[in-house]
């Protein structure tokens, strides 16, 4: 059986400097913001060409203190992909904002700017952008859109650890990058954890304050704030992992030209296009028969996944805030795409095999 993802195998060659780091960490007795946090955020700011990055609990905290950061009155709106993963709304809820769902562009399944100006109000207040599958969006027309509009760029790159475009790293576009460090991710910790990427100076301490309990000096609190901080331990693992980023992107991007050059035509594949450099964190094909290509798979050992199998505004969480007929290109995307096996615990033999099988589907 080849395995979606196999995270054992995935963190196999750490295993002995994360057992290192641990015992290090152990003995120290520091286990809370202290110097492995700074470490990791001062060399992954600079990974990023950010000036700034805050270490927070996850992915989702990484977004919402981006956004509490920023103060926005009760009730603004910010725009938001139809085709996300729920956290990028749910981000937007808990701070007391409003999202407004924007289609993708069917090529890239990213945010469409050609959509984007259509939804700005007077209530209006920010754009999140989110880098799915590994891609970064069309940054350049968004900066130029949220320019027009005296609005806030918030990135959420939770799958684009070092993707590009035309040299510039997701989480350096906007006034904010919200990362994610499941342990799935690019650069995955053994745990939950986030960080948040800025250049505004103020907006890093404030965020520095808000993980923090709204606290910058222990037990006098200058704001409400929350408990959202990266474990020590964590961030050692992903100061080590760090190193190997671009190695493992670099793996990615090969296993992904294999499925470029070898799966048939009748597949829709990720677009390629000029000036941007995919890491992909999922490689998601589109088929008309997906549920059967799926079960087709399984059969033959290929594990896949589907990301994600209902979107955001047919969940029930999320039940009447929607026009869930409003929304036919993010529906049409849900409804066919299809996860490959993409990942450092899979083998250019592996992909190989894959590729086989699937050119065997509907023979």
């Amino acid at each position: 059986m080849i395995d979606y993802e196999n995270l054992r195998k995935v963190n196999e060659p750490f295993f002995d400097a994360f057992r290192d780091m641990f015992n290090r960490t152990l003995a120290s007795g520091w286990y809370v913001l202290g110097e492995n946090v700074e470490r990791f955020e001062a060399e992954f700011a600079a990974y990023c060409g950010a000036a700034h990055c805050v270490g927070v609990g996850s992915g989702l905290d990484a977004l919402i203190l981006s956004l509490k950061a920023h103060d926005f009155p009760p009730g603004s709106e910010v725009l938001v992909p139809a085709n996300t993963y729920i956290a990028s709304i749910l981000a937007v809820l808990q701070c007391g904002l409003r999202p407004v769902l924007v289609e993708p562009d069917l090529r890239t399944c990213n945010i469409d700017p050609d959509r984007l100006e259509e939804q700005v109000t007077p209530t209006t207040v920010g754009i999140m952008a989110v880098h799915l599958y590994g891609k970064v969006c069309a940054m350049d027309r968004i900066l130029e859109i949220a320019r027009r509009h005296d609005l806030k760029v918030f990135e959420d790159c939770a799958q684009a650890h070092g993707a590009r475009l035309h040299g510039t790293k997701a989480g350096a576009f906007g006034d904010c990058g919200a990362f994610s460090f499941y342990p799935t991710k690019n650069l995955g910790a053994l745990g939950d954890g986030g960080a948040v990427t800025t250049n505004d100076r103020a907006i890093a301490e404030k965020i520095r304050m808000l993980r923090n309990y709204g606290s910058a000096k222990k037990y006098f609190n200058e704001m409400v704030g929350m408990n959202s901080r990266l474990d020590e331990i964590q961030a050692a693992f992903l100061s080590h992992k760090l190193t190997s980023l671009d190695r493992i992107n670099v793996h990615r991007r090969t296993l992904a030209d294999m499925y470029h050059q070898g799966l048939h035509d009748d597949y829709v594949k990720p677009v390629i296009m000029d000036g941007f450099y995919d890491v992909y964190h999922i490689y998601n094909i589109r088929h008309p028969q997906r549920d059967e290509l799926k079960a087709y798979l399984t059969e033959n050992g290929v594990g896949t996944e589907i990301h994600y199998p209902v979107p955001p505004y047919r969940q029930k969480a999320l039940q009447g805030m929607f026009d869930n007929n409003a929304y036919p290109i993010t529906g049409q995307i849900h409804d066919t795409t299809l996860s490959l096996p993409i990942s450092t615990c899979h083998s250019t033999e592996d992909v190989t095999r894959v590729i086989e099988v699937m050119n065997r589907f509907g023979a």
